[in-house]
C-alpha cells in the first residue's frame, strides 16, 4: 500500500511532495537580470565543480534557455539535482558579491529552473557516440557513478552501470526524501544520461552476482567503483540491538521503497503516534526526521552532543525542520539504548563547553521513545574490495588511489572514486572528485588502446 501523501503534526499539514516548487519563467529571467557578471566571478570559485555560473545566468537573462542548458552541461551531469540538493549557501550563493548586501542571486534556483525548463521542453539532445573508443563498466549509480558514466560517454567511451537495487540512482534516489528531492527528477537524469548511450543493468551485486576479474573477462577496458558508504555506523552502545532502534539510511530507504510500491507501508519502522529521537545532527539526521514526522510520529526530537554552531546539517535544513515541528537537544552524549526487548527510552550524559573542549558533565537525562533512528554517518562495504585481489584500503575500510592516473586504485585498471574513497560528503563534492576520475579513466584507456594498436 502506498504512503499516504499528507500527514498532520500539531494541525500543521506535511507532505511527501517536493517543497520547493522553484521559479517561474518571469521570476528566473528577473533573478537573471540582477547578477553583475563580475569579471572576477566569486560563485565560480565557490562551487565545487567550477561551473560556469556567470555565463548560463547571463545566457538565462537574455531568455536563451537552450543556452544556458549547454553551458551547465559542460561542467555537470545533474543540474536538476544540485540546483535542488547542493550546499549553495555555503559555496556559490556564499561566495556571491551581492550576498554581503543580503541580496545574493539564487544561484541554486536558476540552475534548476534551466534543468526543469530544459527536460520538460525537450531541448537539449546529444546523440550518443558512434565509434566507441574502449569499454569501461561502472558500480554503482548515485553520483559518482552518474558523473563518470556521463562523461566518459561524451568521450565516446562505452559506459555500462551495474546498480544492486532494481533502479538506478543510488544515494539520491534511496537516501533523499522526496520533499527535498522528487524521484521522478532523477529518474529524468538517468535518461538523460542512458540518451548519451549509457547502458544500465540493474539488480546485479559486483562483489557477489559478479567479481570485478569476470567483468575484465567480459572486455571491460576499466572499471570503476562509486559504491559510496553502504553501511551505517551505529553506536557502540548497550541496548543497541533492541528493536526500535535504526539506521537512518535504512529508514529512508524503507520509506523510498514503499512509496514506489516495492514494499508494504508495514514494513516501515515508524508508525504513526511513535515518539521517535534522532542521534546526530548532519543533513541525513534531519532528513529522518523530517521524514518521521511526515509519517505521522507524534513526536521527533534531534539530540546531539554538542551545540548549535556545530551542527553539520546546512541552516535552511534547520529552520525547515524547527518550523515544521521537529525539537533539538543539545549538548547530550549518549550512553545506553534502554528497555527490554523493545527500546523505551535514551540515557544521556549532559555535556558543557570548558577551556579544554566539550566535556562530561556527570549529569543524566533519560530521554523517553520507542524509536531511536542513529544518524552519524556511513561506511563503506566490503563486498568488492574482498572478492578482488590487489585493491588496497586504509585502516578504515576506504579505497587507496594515486594521483596519475587520477583515482586509480592499486589494481590496475580500477578506479575509485566519491565516498568510497573521500569518505561522506555532499553530492557535489563526490561530482567534483568524479570528474577528475572521469578524466583519469579516459586517460588510462586511450593509453591501454595505443599500446594494444602498436
Amino acid at each position: 500500500m502506498r504512503i499516504d501523501k499528507k500527514s498532520n503534526f500539531d494541525g500543521k499539514e506535511l507532505s511527501f511532495h517536493e517543497i520547493d516548487e522553484g521559479f517561474s519563467t518571469r521570476e528566473a529571467i528577473a533573478e537573471a537580470k540582477r547578477c553583475l557578471n563580475c569579471k572576477n566571478p566569486l560563485c565560480r570559485t565557490g562551487c565545487p565543480i567550477n561551473n560556469e555560473i556567470p555565463q548560463f545566468i547571463q545566457a538565462l537573462a537574455k531568455g536563451n534557455i537552450g543556452e544556458a542548458s549547454d553551458i551547465i552541461a559542460r561542467r555537470s551531469n545533474l543540474p536538476a539535482v544540485c540546483g535542488r540538493v547542493c550546499a549553495h549557501e555555503k559555496q556559490c550563493e556564499a561566495s556571491c558579491i551581492l550576498k554581503k548586501r543580503q541580496a545574493g542571486i539564487r544561484i541554486g534556483k536558476l540552475e534548476r529552473f534551466i534543468a526543469d525548463f530544459d527536460a520538460e521542453m525537450d531541448i537539449t539532445f546529444i546523440p550518443p557516440s558512434v565509434e566507441k573508443l574502449g569499454q569501461v563498466a561502472v558500480i554503482g549509480s548515485g553520483p559518482a557513478g552518474l558523473t563518470v558514466a556521463g562523461d566518459l560517454a561524451k568521450l565516446g567511451i562505452g559506459v555500462t552501470v551495474f546498480e544492486a537495487q532494481s533502479e538506478p540512482g543510488g544515494v539520491l534516489l534511496y537516501g533523499i526524501p522526496e520533499f527535498r528531492l522528487s524521484k521522478e527528477v532523477i529518474r529524468r537524469e538517468v535518461k538523460k544520461i542512458k540518451r548519451l548511450g549509457v547502458t544500465f543493468k540493474t539488480n546485479i551485486l559486483v562483489g557477489k552476482d559478479i567479481t570485478v576479474d569476470e567483468l575484465f573477462a567480459q572486455g571491460f577496458d576499466a572499471i570503476f567503483m562509486g559504491t559510496g558508504t553502504a553501511l551505517p555506523r551505529m553506536l557502540n552502545l548497550p541496548g543497541k540491538n533492541l528493536a526500535g532502534v535504526m539506521a537512518a539510511t535504512y529508514f529512508l530507504s524503507m520509506v523510498t521503497l514503499a512509496n514506489a510500491e516495492k514494499l508494504s507501508r508495514q514494513e516501515i519502522p515508524i508508525h504513526p503516534g511513535d515518539t521517535v529521537l534522532v542521534i546526530g545532527a548532519g543533513n541525513v539526521a534531519l532528513d529522518a526526521a523530517r521524514t518521521a514526522l511526515r509519517l505521522g510520529a507524534a513526536s521527533v526530537t534531534v539530540v546531539y552532543r554538542q551545540t548549535e554552531n556545530e551542527m553539520t546539517a546546512l541552516k535552511s535544513e534547520y529552520e525547515d525542520a524547527k518550523q515544521e515541528g521537529v525539537q533539538f537537544q543539545w549538548l547530550l552524549s549518549p550512553l545506553s539504548f534502554l528497555g527490554s526487548g523493545m527500546v523505551n527510552g535514551l540515557e544521556c550524559e549532559v555535556q558543557e563547553r570548558t577551556d579544554n573542549g566539550l566535556q562530561g558533565t556527570g549529569r543524566i537525562e533519560i530521554l523517553p521513545a520507542n524509536k531511536v533512528i542513529v544518524a552519524i554517518g556511513q561506511r563503506p562495504a566490503a563486498r568488492i574490495v574482498s572478492t578482488t585481489t590487489g585493491i588496497e584500503v586504509n585502516d578504515k575500510g576506504y579505497v587507496i588511489t594515486r594521483e596519475r592516473p587520477y583515482g586509480m586504485t592499486t589494481r590496475r585498471g580500477v578506479f575509485a572514486g566519491g565516498d568510497v574513497v573521500h569518505q561522506p560528503a555532499t553530492v557535489v563534492l563526490a561530482m567534483k572528485e568524479a570528474k577528475k576520475v572521469a578524466a583519469g579513466i579516459a586517460m588510462y584507456v586511450e593509453a591501454k588502446k595505443l599500446l594494444e594498436e602498436c
